[in-house]
């Protein structure tokens, strides 16, 4: 199979010469979480996300970060000289760089130019078409699972996902999986009490209870994985067709599910694992 019958060709590009304003408007706008960055030939040169949107523009550090965003370079953020693949490349080799460089999106270029982009959930759809049957969620989960409990900070939390170079982690009460956290539940802005004058930190983030999100600002000293978990837990068990975990995770537009046997935690499927399995 090809690139080219997997990969989305609908890109959305920002040019390098534009501010961070730009494109967080255009994710809010479309509801996307990733941008291509270009030159004024057109060529890649880039790549923003949430992800970096809300690492780089963290905290303190040089004085551009005090800046209204829409007074900041892209250039300042983007993760620079983007990993491409071309749309008649064999789907394995796209596959193979975004598990080498872990990595979740390429932008897939020809001779014209950009032609799409392939994405890890782009990747779920041949689970559907191709893979049914070939594996059980048990045979590609993780077993060994990074988790924290309801009552660990919020600083423990960045520390551990961090440590452990993941993406999300599992809150658990008694190895019974209650909640989940992402980086896109949280974003941080170091701010100034006008009251003592100390630094402390304004926390925006989303919650999620019965299936729907809530927008959340609040000024703490301290916080628990509890107060910011996403509730709303989708999981699933180690028998299950692993094109049910890929279904799952399109639906939910979400990147990985714990697994549990009856209510207690064994492992965790993420879209890597899924994409391991299509090799």
């Amino acid at each position: 199979m090809e690139i080219k019958e997997v990969m989305n060709p609908e890109v959305f590009v920002v040019q390098e010469n534009e501010q961070v304003g730009h494109a967080r408007n255009l994710m809010l706008s479309h509801g996307i979480s990733k941008l291509v960055v270009v030159d004024g030939q057109g060529k890649p040169v880039g790549m923003v996300t949430e992800k970096d949107l809300t690492r780089k523009l963290k905290g303190n550090g040089p004085k551009w970060k005090s800046r209204p965003i829409d007074k900041i370079s892209i250039r300042r953020i983007m993760s620079t000289d983007p990993i491409t693949a071309n749309p008649n490349d064999e789907i394995h080799i796209a596959i193979e760089l975004l598990i080498k460089n872990n990595i979740g999106s390429i932008p897939i270029v020809d001779d014209d130019g950009i032609a799409g982009i392939l994405t890890k959930t782009d990747l779920m759809k041949v689970y559907t078409d191709k893979l049914k049957g070939k594996w059980r969620v048990s045979d590609l989960m993780t077993s060994d699972v990074i988790t924290v409990n309801e009552n660990h900070s919020i600083a423990h939390v960045i520390r551990t996902m961090e440590d452990n170079k993941i993406g999300k982690i599992v809150v658990i009460r008694d190895n019974t999986p209650v909640g989940i956290i992402t980086p896109e539940n949280i974003s941080f802005a170091y701010v100034e009490d006008p009251e003592t004058g100390v630094n402390v930190e304004k926390i925006y983030f989303i919650r999620n209870s019965d299936g729907k999100g809530k927008r959340n600002v609040r000024m703490v000293s301290m916080m628990t994985a509890g107060d910011i978990m996403q509730n709303h837990l989708v999981n699933i068990s180690g028998g299950e067709d692993a094109t049910i975990a890929a279904d799952k995770m399109v639906e939910n537009d979400i990147s990985g599910l714990p697994v549990v046997d009856g209510d207690t935690l064994v492992g965790v499927i993420t879209k890597t694992d899924l994409i391991r399995g299509i090799q």
